[in-house]
């Protein structure tokens, strides 16, 4: 990879950490795991600042601010006092979630790819480059939606931090420069409609602002809709 801020253009998957944290779990009513769980999302569902979310027909659209890694040096079973290396630097994210569908395939246990993975549903900030922070363990994340605030959260009430993260990821698969980490949301998640804007800013502990995201939501037109089965 030529530059790590190309990371949207070259990088080849999104690794998205759920359930990690604690007052998220207990608002969607999940059960709190006991190691880093971890689902994947296209690169295909990137959204540059400044765009459109496209919200599928009868999908409810949940989004979800998260902290996000790019890394910068490719490494397989990365020790946790090693993962900083493969780290070149952050992002700010939303991961849109089609919550309605995922419910349903939830409780069947099949797979929920695709309530992930629409298109336009990986809002990201511009790169920010690790040489601009202190400490990652300490950021707070904020998601505003219409001017109102809807979830202000630190990333130091993360349940797995992020060389643990990291670490266990890449036990499993090959961590390749250009991909980008998740690291799960603070709670306060909720639904977008049509017609809503969306301001995101990530800051340090002093107040400056690291990175901002900001979107809108429309409604899909064509392409898939969700229509669940009646019972």
């Amino acid at each position: 990879m030529a530059a790590p801020e190309a990371f949207v253009a070259q990088g080849k998957k999104i690794v998205a950490i759920g359930r990690n944290y604690s007052e998220h779990i207990k608002e969607l009513s999940n059960d709190a795991p006991t190691e880093p769980m971890f689902f994947l999302k296209p690169t295909t569902s990137y959204l540059p600042s400044g765009g459109s979310v496209e919200i599928p027909q009868g999908v409810l659209a949940h989004y979800e601010v998260e902290l996000g890694l790019v890394v910068g040096k490719t490494g397989r079973d990365i020790a946790q006092a090693d993962a900083d290396a493969h780290i070149a630097g952050y992002a700010l994210a939303v991961d849109m979630t089609a919550r309605n569908m995922q419910d349903v395939v939830k409780k069947k246990g099949h797979p929920w790819s695709a309530a992930k993975g629409f298109d336009t549903f990986t809002p990201i900030s511009a790169y920010v480059p690790k040489t601009a922070l202190k400490d990652p363990n300490d950021l707070t994340l904020t998601l505003k939606v219409n001017g109102v605030t809807k979830q202000n959260g630190n990333t130091n009430q993360m349940i797995f931090k992020i060389p643990r993260m990291v670490e266990h990821i890449s036990s499993i698969m090959t961590l390749e420069a250009g991909d980008l980490i998740l690291t799960g949301t603070p709670s306060g998640v909720g639904p977008l409609v049509p017609g809503d804007k969306v301001e995101c800013t990530l800051s340090d502990t002093t107040g400056h602002t690291l990175a901002t995201l900001t979107f809108n939501a429309i409604q899909r037109q064509g392409g898939y809709r969700f229509a669940p089965a009646s019972k």
